[in-house]
């Protein structure tokens, strides 16, 4: 049964269990993890992955897509990431959905919802256009326009937001994230250590390195 757009808005925000905003993110903080392994373990909606999977170095990310710091990572120290390490297989690298907001969780359904093959370029579309549909006030219509030039149809837009398989599988993603220490975004763990805030590529390829 697909649910009225308005109620599929309001089962997202009760089931992704979303706040109306999250607290903004300083400097970039690093610290050790203790659930190394537990982390790479695939969700269940399957990983969004890219580079070589046999890599040596694997980088998770958590990002919201409403996220200020999570937009200005992807468009100045995630495109040199992935040039020198993701491209040349050296890193593995996953992004994982921890939205802060209703509106977050909403977009971050759509992305899921699409082809993978759409994902990083639908997620990447959103970051750096969250002034035409970030409000804290979910706005269906401004997030569709977003979606649309992935080819997304809007009756599978639609459908998307009550598709309770993405939202159940979305909720747990954060679940999980929650209990890896994610409190906000972007959040990155590699080789065994954690970093938030504004992560730099200096501060990511020292990581990466040794």
């Amino acid at each position: 049964m697909v649910l009225a757009r308005g109620a599929a808005v309001v089962l997202i925000a009760a089931a992704l269990g979303l706040s109306a905003c999250g607290g903004a993110m300083g400097p970039a903080e690093t610290t050790a993890i203790p659930l190394k392994e537990q982390i790479l373990e695939p969700g269940p909606l399957g990983e969004r992955e890219y580079g070589n999977r046999n890599a040596p170095v694997t980088i998770v990310e958590y990002a919201s897509l409403t996220c200020p710091h999570c937009r200005n990572y992807h468009a100045k120290v995630f495109p040199k990431v992935k040039r020198q390490y993701i491209d040349t297989g050296k890193v593995r690298y996953i992004i994982r959905e921890f939205p802060i907001g209703r509106t977050a969780g909403t977009a971050a359904i759509i992305t899921r919802c699409g082809p993978e093959k759409t994902y990083l370029s639908l997620t990447e579309a959103y970051l750096s256009r969250q002034s035409q549909w970030v409000s804290q006030e979910v706005r269906p219509d401004a997030i569709y326009k977003v979606a649309k030039t992935s080819g997304m149809s809007r009756e599978t837009f639609d459908k998307c937001l009550s598709n309770q398989t993405i939202i159940d599988g979305l909720t747990e993603v954060k679940q999980r994230g929650r209990k890896y220490g994610v409190i906000g975004t972007p959040t990155l763990f590699i080789n065994g250590q954690k970093a938030q805030g504004e992560v730099t590529f200096e501060e990511i390829k020292a990581m990466i390195e040794p």
